[in-house]
């Protein structure tokens, strides 16, 4: 590798002991004990592993909560640090620099619930995250926990959000950033990537052949933290965060409907774990709730896999204008099926017309300019209504997770000006476009 291109690897790192080995320093990932695995169940002490010793199955954080109360919660900062008890970072997670994100808007969606035929229906609106997507959620816990192995990278193999994310996390924290992007990305995303001055590499293929490079890279370099490859458990744990505000949004209650896009599934499947955590907490009432994935054509194969009644997740070539959710062999797609079917819900695709008729139709009826990802989820909200897979009684959040501003070319060949007129009224009137 050149090291012409990748950064030195200069920084604090954490105290040795007398053995050698580097200690992490008390009440490092708060209430977190052990990493556990999501296969066999086996745990292993908190580390920048991510998978299982014993049977290589993907790893997550086992916690010993305390009692954490509503009103505790509520007296918290307005970003995701309020649920700190919750998540594996430690007390004094605010005194470091960080992009303090979350706490974004939920909006009431009577415009396009009356649209779609749906009654109560509401928008979990992520754009407005520090770099406008949910993204911002996942890489603050990561950098917490790339700080906390002193690690002297932040890394990541990205699809655009997350590359975006990490950059402007680094810039902020004063870490070296190194970005992997396909070479195909959405313009937008890699100057705004680019711009926090970290290194950006674009590499020729899918995302699917960046994370494979990742993870090689992973295994070689010491001292990287890559947020969604070895420090993965602690970075998924962000996306509980959505789970938990949305409960609190609505008056501390679980909403009866969700529709979320599914890339890897990660941010799925841990919405499921925030309300679960949340009801095994006391701070919501156990009440049924539905999960719903949602993809496009062009990269389906989790649906695919849901609708024809299996287990495994075959994988498969992304071809879709939706390159956020362009992830062939979602790392989660199995557990995005358990989630699903356990809660009675479905996960769906839609193609990329349907995805750009999303997108226009959340902005014309919400005033949401959404990214291709909440095209794609507000396609498959209409898409299961229509199939009478969604009960449209039933209170429901569908999420947007990124600005539209991202992916303009979307939708570029379908809107502009009405008409082009001279400088007078008559031309106004003559043009007959109001």
């Amino acid at each position: 590798m050149s090291t012409s291109v990748l950064p030195s690897q200069n920084g604090p790192q954490p105290a040795p002991d007398a053995s050698g080995d580097r200690r992490l320093r008390a009440g490092a990932f708060g209430n977190a004990v052990h990493l556990v695995c999501r296969e066999c169940r086996a745990t292993q002490e908190l580390g920048p592993s991510y998978a299982c010793s014993e049977c290589f199955g993907p790893l997550e954080i086992g916690y010993d909560f305390p009692e954490v109360t509503r009103a505790q919660i509520e007296g918290g900062p307005k970003n995701i640090w309020r649920y700190q008890a919750l998540l594996p970072v430690p007390t004094d997670i605010t005194s470091s620099p960080n992009m303090e994100p979350g706490f974004t808007r939920l909006i009431k969606a009577g415009n396009l619930g009356r649209e779609l035929g749906i009654r109560n229906l509401w928008v979990k609106d992520d754009s407005g995250n520090p770099t406008h997507s949910f993204k911002d959620r996942v890489v603050a816990v990561a950098l917490s926990a790339a700080r906390e192995f002193g690690s002297t990278v932040f890394a990541c193999p990205s699809t655009g959000n997350l590359a975006n994310a990490v950059a402007a996390a680094g810039a902020r924290a004063g870490m070296k950033t190194v970005v992997f992007i396909p070479d195909n990305l959405e313009r937008p995303k890699v100057i705004t990537t680019a711009v926090y001055g970290g290194t950006l590499i674009a590499v020729k293929g899918s995302y699917d052949d960046v994370n494979r490079l990742a993870s090689e890279i992973a295994g070689e370099e010491e001292g990287w933290a890559f947020v969604n490859v070895n420090v993965r458990p602690y970075y998924a744990e962000g996306s509980k965060t959505l789970g938990y505000e949305v409960a609190e949004q609505l008056g501390w209650r679980l909403p009866q409907q969700v529709v979320i896009p599914v890339a890897s599934g990660s941010q799925l499947t841990k919405v499921d774990k925030g309300f679960s955590e949340l009801v095994s907490l006391g701070l919501v009432e156990d009440t049924p709730y539905k999960i719903f994935g949602a993809q496009a054509h062009g990269c389906s194969p989790v649906s695919a896999a849901f609708k024809d009644g299996h287990d495994v997740v075959r994988p498969v070539k992304p071809d879709t204008i939706a390159k956020s959710l362009a992830i062939g062999n979602p790392a989660d797609g199995p557990y995005v099926l358990d989630v699903t079917r356990r809660t009675g819900g479905a996960v769906e695709d839609v193609t990329d017309e349907e995805v750009r008729d999303g997108i226009q139709l959340l902005a014309r009826t919400e005033g949401v300019f959404a990214e291709t990802a909440g095209g794609v989820t507000v396609a498959t909200l209409r898409k299961l209504v229509e199939s009478g897979q969604l009960d449209p009684d039933a209170e429901t959040v569908v999420f947007n997770t990124g600005d539209g501003l991202k992916t303009l070319d979307a939708v570029a060949d379908r809107v502009g000006p009405a008409a082009t007129i001279e400088p007078s009224y008559a031309a106004f009137t003559a043009a007959a476009v109001v």
